[in-house]
């Protein structure tokens, strides 16, 4: 498994439990950043699920490297498919979102994920990232605590994830700030 995918599949029994839900209201920020209708939504390094059941969409998929998360996902009526971010199995413009929520800092390519989100969505569609600023007392401190468990996690800026974005092709603005940020980086329509 690829990243920090094993120590997810090894506690996905107790994810749901620990972890508070995702905020609804962030990722409906940055969903409304798209330039099309948001129908398809797929959640990449999704796990659980936990962020795409706070989104409202017609159809929406969980891309997960981790066995295990992605049965709790199929516990919550979630379509799934196991897959590497950084090659997701899913056809050019077949997206209107992508989201990757609490989860690019434990990727082993966050610029291969950016790049195949960039892929699969289409024209005018969204990408938006939620993760956590390592430049602030509680990043800091989340930094220390991932690495103190066993996490390989490397965190970017809301400003560094903007110009991975940005480079990746996609138009990027932040949309809220702070320790638990996000970032939606729109695909051109030209």
């Amino acid at each position: 498994m690829h990243g920090d995918a094993a120590v997810f599949d090894r506690f996905a029994w107790a994810y749901d439990r620990l972890m508070p839900s995702a905020d609804a209201g962030a990722l409906a920020a940055g969903l409304a950043e798209a330039d099309r209708d948001v129908d398809r939504v797929v959640d990449v390094a999704g796990g659980s699920g936990r962020a795409l059941r706070a989104v409202s969409a017609g159809e929406r998929l969980v891309v997960d490297a981790a066995r295990g998360m992605l049965r709790q996902a199929t516990r919550h009526g979630l379509a799934t498919v196991q897959g590497d971010a950084a090659a997701l199995p899913l056809a050019d413009d077949s997206a209107d979102a992508v989201t990757i929520v609490d989860a690019l800092h434990h990727l082993p390519d966050r610029d291969g994920a950016i790049r195949e989100a960039e892929r699969v969505l289409a024209p005018g569609g969204v990408l938006v990232v939620a993760d956590f600023d390592p430049s602030t007392i509680r990043g800091r401190g989340l930094v220390a605590a991932e690495h103190l468990v066993g996490f390989a996690s490397r965190f970017d800026t809301p400003e560094q994830l903007h110009r991975r974005m940005a480079a990746a092709g996609l138009e990027p603005v932040i949309v809220e700030d702070g320790f638990g940020y996000v970032v939606a980086g729109v695909r051109s329509t030209a």
